[in-house]
């Protein structure tokens, strides 16, 4: 990444006003990989985040809060709705809202006719796997171990429709893409209709081969879906660079965006072929039309604009080198020592950022309870779909004292 690349505005604000000019041209050169290892640069990152001393947060998977910048932004954005009212949302809201998509769509990779903001993943899946012309008798696998919400919709459209769920588990550690692959061809039957498969699996982290399960599937006549919840903002990519047929992401997650935003990709020629939940008047083909969410707090797609200049400002390739480097930071000093299961497989390209660690005999419940009251570190309990131990998810503004500390009270507990 070059200096004018660095300094480019996304929004009317400038990359440079985020960190500074001066730091920005200074690091310009430096390849992703080596500068993940950079504790300065990371340093001054981590001080655009508003930070509670009492405790190590590793759980920003669920939600990581806003950098300063983009939480004033955000603020800014409720001032200006509220002072305009009604004025706002009948004049400007619309073409800000496409503005905005316009810009996600970019990130993404992909025209702005083929995406929409949602409030989240749930709410972007679900709209795909309810908008299906489902009849008895028609298949969709997915994995024991995909987000709960999802599996809970397609069990719900079983009940309403007749349609069969086929569960497949994925293995903790493959030794190839083939082995993944194969366990998905292996559920497909002349019945099956869609594929869900995770860009990169909640619970533990690992990265699967989306492309390759997608050129399987089509080469079948199925369609895939992709759950991108931990990926989009995480991982250095473009959706069509995967050929899925539709991606749900949530923004409050990796993008840092504030609380109520998601993104749903349908590749164009797939739109048609699904029904709105709520009725619009858009034509078929159109992707609006799954996107009616009448009167929404629009200041939080607003939001949006802003955590993509604080993304890009530091550069999707170097915060995803930063955040392989934090989980391979922690997990390499623990992996292989007595009573220590890590559940996240050791190749580094089958994971990023998120890992999942046990202590044999602790339960999960235990460990993250441990972990917290003793050590003051903020974890989550994982303690299903074959996964036991506590998810652990540092963000851009993590350090690896913290993950010392961490490491330390793992070892402890496990003596």
């Amino acid at each position: 990444m070059n200096k004018r690349e660095f300094l480019r505005t996304m929004g009317g604000v400038s990359a440079g006003l985020v960190f500074g000019p001066e730091l920005l041209a200074q690091y310009a050169s430096v390849p992703p990989v080596e500068l993940a290892e950079d504790e300065a640069f990371w340093a001054a990152v981590r001080a655009k985040f508003r930070l509670d001393p009492q405790y190590i947060n590793l759980e920003n998977g669920y939600y990581c809060f806003q950098p300063e910048p983009v939480l004033e932004g955000f603020f800014s954005h409720v001032r200006r709705i509220n002072y305009m009212g009604s004025r706002y949302m009948r004049t400007v809201k619309n073409d800000e809202k496409l503005r905005v998509r316009t810009k996600l769509a970019a990130m993404a990779g992909c025209s702005p006719a083929e995406l929409i903001i949602t409030r989240n993943t749930t709410e972007s899946l679900d709209t795909v796997i309810a908008g299906f012309d489902w009849k008895p008798g028609d298949e969709a696998v997915m994995a024991n171990q995909d987000y709960g919400a999802m599996l809970d919709q397609f069990r719900l459209m079983a009940r309403r429709h007749g349609m069969v769920n086929r569960f497949v588990d994925v293995p903790l550690h493959p030794a190839s893409d083939d082995d993944v692959v194969q366990v998905y061809a292996n559920a497909i039957t002349p019945k099956t209709r869609l594929l869900m498969v995770c860009h990169m699996i909640n619970i533990t982290g690992h990265v699967l081969p989306v492309r390759k399960i997608c050129d399987m599937a089509h080469a079948r006549g199925m369609q895939v879906m992709v759950d991108g919840a931990h990926a989009f903002a995480h991982l250095d990519f473009k959706i069509p660079d995967l050929d899925c047929d539709y991606y749900g992401a949530s923004l409050h997650k990796w993008l840092s965006v504030p609380l109520g935003a998601g993104i749903l990709y349908v590749k164009k020629e797939r739109i048609a072929g699904l029904w709105p939940v709520y009725g619009d008047p858009a034509p078929d083909d159109d992707i609006s039309k799954l996107n009616h969410t009448g009167t929404h707090p629009c200041h939080t797609d607003l939001g949006i604009e802003d955590a993509i200049v604080f993304h890009e400002a530091i550069g999707g390739a170097r915060k995803e080198a930063r955040l392989r480097y934090l989980q391979r930071y922690w997990s390499d000093q623990v992996r292989g020592q007595p009573r220590i299961v890590l559940n996240t497989p050791a190749e580094p390209g089958r994971s990023c950022g998120i890992a999942n660690v046990g202590v044999a005999g602790v339960t999960p419940a235990d460990l993250m309870k441990t972990l917290f009251e003793k050590h003051r570190i903020w974890t989550v309990a994982i303690n299903g779909a074959g996964v036991h131990g506590v998810r652990v998810t540092p963000q851009v503004y993590t350090i690896t004292a913290e993950l010392d500390a961490f490491v330390k009270a793992l070892r402890a507990i496990a003596a």
